[in-house]
Parts: structure tokens; C-alpha cells; sequence
């Protein structure tokens, strides 16, 4: 199409969940609350659908089209020649505030193989949480098991739905704002009450959920309809001991740079995600991308000459066809990207 793209702010996305939370993006948004007690997700720039369902989870442009539609009409606009090259018309990427009022289940995703043989999906579900906030005495995430389970007791756990087993198995990492952890497909994991992320992921809602009990209505939201004898095939049971650990692991509070490249370097052929702070001005180049703005007020300047005006609690989706950028001002965002092309993992 070729046609003149900008950055778009986006209002909140939250689809309905099963567990509890949402105050923290509340309070980012300045919504007052608004999305109730189980608003705890909100998705960004959504081309993604909740699974099973045929709109939820989409985000809405202001001119009424889903951002799913625009970008399939104009793929090489939003996302570039060399990302349409690689993935088509899909962005390759989800983004998600997920701000977690009670400790979510124990759960896992598939990788793009399994994915691809049991869903007939491109991408599985690798993710990353980015720690923007937290609360309670003890913010604590789980990832891992701490050694290596033998998948029939992994599998006896779930018939019994024996949690406090499978929580126990897991490694527990406290965390703090500027900690970000990478969770590959089939790691097993949970993040705990208190803990407020900016959350990558593949673009699927493939969620096999061990400790399904208390949280879902039933087994087979847990196994997604494979049977969990199938599902557990794409569970990793390793053991993740301190070494493995540091591989996913990162703490970059410390780190004052204008810009900081957050995950850990495995995660970079699903996802690349930085942390701006202006002194005085940010360039970026031209990408597809969903920018969060976690404190601050600045301006948002691209190539066509545009400018926007920006703040805390904005979302905002920016089309490769924007050009080269320019953030400025007092302020601290989350730029979140696709892979680059070459650096997706070849089958």
C-alpha cells in the first residue's frame, strides 16, 4: 500500500481472565481501577486471539479495524520487508502488562515444534517478564525445576493435583523492578502475588497448565484438548540449577544507560525488548514496535515530520513504516520487539 504510517496510542486491552489482579496497571493507566478485580492482563498491540475465542484479545485501532487487519493488508508498512520475508503478515510478537494479584498456577508452553505438530501453529510460546513492579513482603517468580523430575511423577503430581509438590519442585527467584526473566518453551513455571511485568511472548495463547484445580473449570482447559499425556511430552524436566539459571536471568536495575538491552541473550531469536531514558534524546530505527511508557512525560518524534506527545501509562504500537525515531524528555519507556529475522531459530 505504501501508505504514510505513524505511531498510534492504544487504550487498555484486558481481556477477562480466571485469576486475580490489575490494580498496578490501573494505576499506570490512571484508569482508577476501572477493569475490576480480574483485569490482570492487559494485551498491547494484540494481533493475537485468547484461545479458542475468534476477536478476544485483538486490539482495535482508533479507525475501528483490528490491528491484525491492518497489518495483513499492508504487512511490508507495519512490519518491513525483511520481517515479511520470515514471518509473513504476523508481527511475531505479543506483548502483555500482566500484574499478578494472586500467584498464578503452575504451568508451561509449547515450543514451535510441538506447537506446529499439535496446533498447526508457526510459533509455540516462548516468553519473558520484564519486572516493572512489585508488592507484598516477599515478590517472589518460579522457574524451573530445581532438579531433574522423572515425568511420571510430574504426571502423578497432576493427577492428584498436588501443588504444593509441584510448587516445591520449582526454583524460587525473589525479584525486584529492572529483574527480567526469559522462560523458553516447555520451562515450568508461575509468577507469584505482587509481581507486575511487561510480558513478551511468541503470538499464541498456548497455555498447558499442570495445577490446573482452584484456578480452571477443568482438565482440559489444562491440557488444551491433547490429554495431558500429550501435553507433557512438551515439558521440560531438567534440572535448572544456579549456573542454568544465570543463563535466563537478569538484573539490570542498576544499569543507567539511555538504553539497555533487558534479556538474556537466548531470547533474542523470539523476542528483543530495551529500556529508554533519554539524556536528552533516544534514535531508533526503523522496526516494528510496542513502546510502554512506565514513568515521565517526553515527546515521540518520527521521520515524517510527526510528533506526539507522551506519558506515563501510554501504549503505543509503531510501524516500521514510521522510519527512524526520536524519544525525548524526562522519561523511561520499554521499547518491545519481533526477533530480527536472522536470528530466528531454523527448524
Amino acid at each position: 500500500m505504501n501508505q504514510r504510517l505513524d505511531p498510534i496510542r492504544l487504550p487498555a486491552n484486558q481481556p477477562p481472565q480466571f485469576y486475580r489482579g490489575g490494580e498496578a496497571i490501573a494505576a499506570l493507566r490512571g484508569a482508577g481501577g476501572s477493569h475490576g478485580e480480574f483485569g490482570p492482563e492487559d494485551w498491547v498491540a494484540s494481533t493475537t486471539t485468547m484461545f479458542g475465542k475468534e476477536h478476544t484479545g485483538l486490539s482495535r485501532l482508533p479507525d475501528g479495524r483490528w490491528l491484525r487487519d491492518a497489518v495483513h493488508d499492508d504487512p511490508q508498512g507495519w512490519l518491513g520487508a525483511a520481517h515479511v520475508s520470515e514471518f509473513a503478515h504476523s508481527t511475531g510478537l505479543l506483548v502483555k502488562l500482566l500484574d499478578a494479584g494472586q500467584r498464578l498456577p503452575v504451568h508451561f508452553h509449547p515450543s514451535d515444534s510441538f506447537a506446529a505438530r499439535n496446533f498447526d501453529s508457526h510459533f509455540g510460546k516462548s516468553e519473558a517478564w520484564i519486572v516493572v513492579g512489585t508488592s507484598g513482603e516477599s515478590p517472589t517468580v518460579h522457574a524451573g525445576f530445581r532438579e531433574t523430575t522423572n515425568a511420571n511423577v510430574v504426571g502423578e503430581w497432576v493427577r492428584e493435583q498436588n501443588a504444593p509438590a509441584m510448587l516445591d519442585a520449582l526454583n524460587a527467584l525473589r525479584v525486584e523492578p529492572g529483574d527480567t526473566v526469559y522462560i523458553p518453551a516447555g520451562l515450568p513455571h508461575a509468577i507469584g502475588a505482587g509481581v507486575f511485568v511487561v510480558e513478551l511472548q511468541q503470538p499464541t495463547d498456548f497455555s498447558l497448565t499442570l495445577e490446573w484445580r482452584d484456578f480452571l473449570a477443568s482438565p482440559e482447559k489444562g491440557h488444551l484438548g491433547l490429554g495431558f499425556d500429550t501435553a507433557l511430552r512438551a515439558l521440560d524436566t531438567t534440572g535448572w540449577d544456579t549456573e542454568r539459571l544465570a543463563s535466563i536471568v537478569r538484573r539490570t536495575g542498576a544499569d543507567r544507560g539511555s538504553t539497555v538491552d533487558l534479556l538474556a541473550p537466548g531470547s533474542a531469536g523470539f523476542f528483543r525488548a530495551d529500556r529508554l531514558c533519554p539524556d536528552p534524546v533516544v534514535t531508533l530505527h526503523p522496526s516494528f514496535a510496542v513502546l510502554v511508557l512506565l514513568d515521565g512525560t517526553g515527546f515521540l518524534r518520527w521521520e515524517h515530520g510527526g510528533e506526539i506527545a507522551v506519558a506515563k501509562g501510554d501504549t503505543l504500537v509503531i510501524p516500521h513504516g514510521a522510519g527512524e525515531l526520536e524519544l525525548t524528555g524526562g522519561l523511561t519507556a520499554i521499547r518491545c520487539r519481533p526477533p530480527a529475522p536472522e536470528k530466528r531459530p531454523k527448524p
